[in-house]
């Protein structure tokens, strides 16, 4: 046998630079999202926003970001994944600069809602392409767990040194920040990555891209600002699309996926997964600065420093996935979230308690990373190339949907109480609930079934080689 097979397979350059390009978009824009975070108040001073109308300068950009990621994941598959991608990048350096110079509160939202199109454009098609460059098995796991590890090091790194940057500059520069890079990114892809052919032209589904945005757009409205009527509404869409994609000809998301039980169980354990741990991090944000008293730089310490350490569960996840199965790892990663959540609901006022926080944080977040990995390989798992891009979209939906509900659901269950540490000791109590209840039905959806295959993949000798160079 010569050594050119016996050797394991590698990343050569190219899918270096591929890799360099995909995986720095999603970072770029995670970065982004937190450093805004942080420059908030900054901004809304800046344009003349007041303090109660600061949260749309964050809603502005989460409802667009969510309601049109699975038309926009759709549309990448249809024509073309590498143009939707560059388009978003197009689209996000005129945000920025729109952003950047915004003088009244006008222009300001705007690049708020631009930019979240061009999330829901970049986001999926990236990661489409990601799963269609690097085929099924121990070298995408790999991918997916660098992917899940930049984005959670992203949000990390973007609460760790958005004060500093906005002391230093301007709440600015949290939009001028992502021109160099958008541009550096719009100058290689052309020359790295070829774009997806379609074999055959199908037409839009008009009707379910209405109805499914419609009713995402509605239904997160609604929650976020406890509105009833545009929840049912919202509901009620999402039902029609449900009813559209069984009759289509050519649905924008056919069935036969969405009953899949790894798209299905995959996505609804992402939702989980964001929803608990991003409400989490806001309730303990709420009990470092309320309770404890703590300084805003003191709390994006105490979250940053665990944040950056449980970056490594990123690529421990993509090997653990190659060799115990999207499943096992999937339900493991979301019962050290839960349980590291746990202790949470216990603790008291005294400063203490950060002796049992910390940890706690460093181990959730471990768990959590892992998480994100293993429900992306799930839901994007077992599917063809020309339906990548509607799985990718369905995950980075789960995602930004999440994100942005988690905080108003758990919130309003800590309004019951009439003391801030009663109310998030029951809100974190309802988290640890959730995650575990979730669990055990996902363990129990994604059973392996007769005459399908089963949640641990098959890997080939050249796989099980290179899962064991990545150690």
């Amino acid at each position: 046998m010569t050594p050119d097979a016996t050797s394991p397979p590698r990343f050569d350059g190219r899918q270096r630079l591929i890799l360099l390009v995909l995986l720095g978009a999603g970072f770029m824009l995670s970065v982004d999202f937190s450093i805004l975070n942080v420059a908030l108040p900054e901004a809304g001073e800046g344009v003349g926003l007041g303090v109660a109308e600061l949260a749309w300068i964050t809603s502005a950009y989460a409802l667009p970001a969510a309601g049109f990621t699975l038309l926009f994941g759709r549309l990448a598959d249809l024509f073309g994944r590498r143009k939707l991608f560059l388009a978003g990048m197009v689209l996000l350096t005129g945000a920025s600069l729109l952003g950047g110079f915004a003088s009244n509160p006008e222009m300001l939202l705007t690049a708020r809602v631009l930019q979240g199109f061009a999330t829901a454009m970049t986001i999926p098609a990236a990661l489409s392409l990601l799963t269609t460059t690097f085929t099924e098995g121990a070298l995408r796991d790999r991918v997916l767990g660098l992917n899940g590890a930049l984005l959670s090091g992203g949000f990390t790194i973007g609460a760790l040194v958005g004060g500093t940057l906005v002391s230093l500059m301007s709440w600015r520069a949290a939009f001028f920040i992502n021109v160099p890079v958008a541009a550096a990114i719009l100058l290689f892809t052309p020359f790295l990555i070829k774009d997806s052919s379609v074999s055959q032209r199908v037409k839009l589904d008009v009707p379910g891209a209405v109805t499914v945005t419609g009713g995402l757009l509605a239904l997160i409205y609604g929650i976020i600002e406890k509105n009833l009527p545009a929840t049912v509404v919202g509901v009620l869409l999402l039902a029609a699309f449900w009813v559209i994609e069984l009759r289509a000809a050519a649905p924008l998301a056919p069935v036969r996926i969405l009953k899949r039980p790894n798209v299905k169980w995959g996505n609804y354990a992402g939702f989980v997964v964001f929803t608990m741990e991003t409400a989490m991090i806001f309730l303990m944000t709420l009990y470092l600065q309320k309770v404890l008293d703590l300084s805003p730089l003191a709390t994006g310490l105490i979250f940053g420093v665990p944040g950056l350490a449980a970056v490594a569960a990123g690529p421990i996840a993509g090997r653990f996935i190659g060799r115990y199965g999207y499943r096992t790892v999937l339900t493991a990663g979301m019962a050290v979230q839960g349980l590291a959540t746990l202790p949470l609901v216990f603790i008291g006022a005294d400063r203490l308690a950060l002796a049992i926080l910390i940890p706690a944080l460093f181990i959730g977040f471990f768990g959590h990373v892992t998480s994100i990995v293993a429900y992306t390989v799930t839901g994007t798992s077992g599917l063809p190339n020309e339906e990548q891009g509607l799985a990718t979209g369905l995950t980075s939906m789960t995602q930004q949907v999440a994100i942005t509900v988690g905080i108003p659901i758990l919130s309003a269950i800590a309004a019951t109480q009439s003391g801030d540490l009663d109310g998030i000791h029951l809100a974190l109590t309802v988290n640890v609930i959730v995650t575990f209840v979730s669990l055990l039905l996902i363990w129990f959806g994604l059973r392996p079934r007769d005459g399908q295959a089963t949640a641990v993949p098959v890997q080939t000798k050249a796989d099980e080689k290179l899962a064991a160079s990545l150690d």
